[in-house]
């Protein structure tokens, strides 16, 4: 499933217009990716959470060349799914 696709449901299941089932979407986008940059985490029951991960300097190797390479320091996003959610895809349709 596609933002799109997510957009066209929530239409259909809340009868409201595709302008305003894409506004939601957006708001609830913009949100979360509004709390993961201020270093917040994300949980939604049932289904998931999303956090930042920190990761530090170290030295790496260019697979290319074999010469070493600094990385930087980065913080990168992370999606760990839930206990329902787990089951219910284990389980199928």
């Amino acid at each position: 499933m596609n933002k799109l696709e997510l957009i066209s449901a929530l239409k259909n299941e809340a009868d409201i217009s595709k302008s305003e089932a894409a506004k939601v979407i957006q708001i609830f986008f913009d949100s979360m990716s509004d709390a993961l940059a201020a270093g917040e985490r994300v949980e939604i029951r049932g289904l998931c959470s999303f956090f930042v991960k920190e990761y530090k300097a170290y030295t790496g190797r260019n697979p290319k060349t074999g010469e070493k390479v600094l990385i930087h320091p980065k913080k990168l996003p992370f999606f760990k799914s839930g206990k329902e959610l787990r089951e219910r895809v284990d389980l199928g349709p």
